[in-house]
């Protein structure tokens, strides 16, 4: 297959390319910093790319099969607190890059779209969901060591999602645990679709590197067209 990827210097990012070129796979490799682009391998290409520009987007479309987006403001694989606090600082950026691609795809309609997004747009009761309740977000936030402030960040992934479910395009959304960090590529983990899945100690979690093989599984085999997934041991 032809994968693009956005955000292909990121912590997710990275794993996905490294995991879709070890499944044989042809890789474009977008990014905003074209100097960060320092992994090479014979199907991988890099190209510099303003995913805010819908028209640039759709200019790289033309052979992919389908196009991963692991967006996220700045590179939180470089500094964390930058990421973080851009994130707070503009906390539309994430619905307005999900309607940049959208219209993108208007040109090329089968291209498969496939968005990282958060994990607060989960429900942990039927239609409740933890980006709407200020306790229960505030307290997950504390418990992983971020801002209450990104508790707008959260909703504006939340509100990417929301932005997908309005179009017919063949998207797909990917919610990753609430706890995600570098880990070991176990392949083994369960797969959910709009609760959180919990391990035998109640938690949310997941590896970046098990997160870029359920990336993978899903972009081989699609299961969750025009809907959200998820995935925790």
């Amino acid at each position: 297959m032809f994968i693009g990827i956005i955000g292909a210097t990121g912590n997710i990012g990275q794993r996905v390319v490294g995991e879709a070129l070890a499944r044989g796979h042809h890789v474009k490799a977008f990014t905003r910093d074209i100097a960060r682009a320092t992994a090479t391998h014979q199907q991988l290409t890099w190209v510099g790319l303003d995913v805010f520009d819908s028209d640039a987007v759709a200019a790289q479309l033309p052979g992919l099969d389908v196009l991963i987006s692991c967006y996220q403001p700045g590179n939180a694989a470089a500094d964390l607190e930058d990421t973080v606090a851009k994130s707070i600082a503009d906390p539309t950026a994430y619905a307005t890059v999900a309607r940049a691609l959208l219209k993108a795809l208007d040109s090329h309609p089968r291209t498969r779209l496939i968005v990282v997004g958060g994990a607060g747009s989960l429900e942990y009761a039927p239609g409740q969901v933890t980006a709407d309740n200020d306790n229960r977000l505030h307290t997950a936030l504390d418990s992983l060591g971020l801002p209450r402030g990104y508790a707008a960040a959260v909703r504006g992934h939340r509100d990417a999602l929301n932005v997908l479910r309005t179009s017919n395009r063949w998207w797909t959304y990917l919610s990753p645990a609430e706890q995600i960090a570098p880990g070991e590529r176990t392949a083994r983990f369960r797969i959910g679709s709009d609760q959180p899945v919990l391990d035998a100690d109640g938690r949310s979690r997941i590896s970046f590197e098990d997160a870029a093989v359920a990336l993978l599984d899903e972009t081989e085999n699609p299961r969750f067209v025009q809907r959200r997934f998820t995935i925790g041991y």
